[in-house]
């Protein structure tokens, strides 16, 4: 399991030119779902998305995670993430979930972010999606578990 994480000043998403998610300061979440992974994967992503110390502290250092500055999530799953580009000048997706086993476990990550007192916001599951975010820093890391 792949987790894309962008600490944001704000971020949205649209399907139809609707805003389906949006978010103020906290993360971005670009998740990506690859055929091993399960709930014991989710909740170790999530425990490393909520607590990751990528907000700034009184002195400017990294210290602080979402759960600190009591920030919002915006999760959007993300098929790509799971490419294999080590070879040749086109991904391949061998590697990742299927559908069913994607949703599933991106259905299980926003519902378990929610249990545990985060404001979420999301995309839609294999929709068409428009990203829009300001990226603050740019800080960005990929997590995986």
């Amino acid at each position: 399991m792949q987790g894309l994480i962008q600490r944001v000043k704000h971020a949205k998403v649209e399907v139809n030119g609707q805003v389906i998610g949006q978010i103020e300061q906290g993360i971005l979440l670009l998740l990506g779902v690859e055929k091993q992974d399960d709930a014991a994967a989710v909740d170790k992503l999530l425990h490393k998305v909520s607590n990751y110390r990528i907000f700034s502290d009184e002195n400017d250092k990294m210290n602080l995670s979402l759960n600190d500055i009591q920030g919002e999530l915006l999760v959007v799953s993300q098929f790509t993430l799971a490419a294999d580009t080590k070879k040749g000048m086109r991904p391949s997706f061998s590697s990742a979930a299927t559908p069913q086993q994607a949703n599933e476990l991106y259905e299980y990550f926003v519902s378990q972010a929610k249990e545990k007192g985060l404001k979420v916001a999301t995309g839609q599951f294999a929709a068409d999606m428009q990203v829009s975010l300001c990226n603050d820093g740019p800080v960005t890391f990929n997590l995986t578990v």
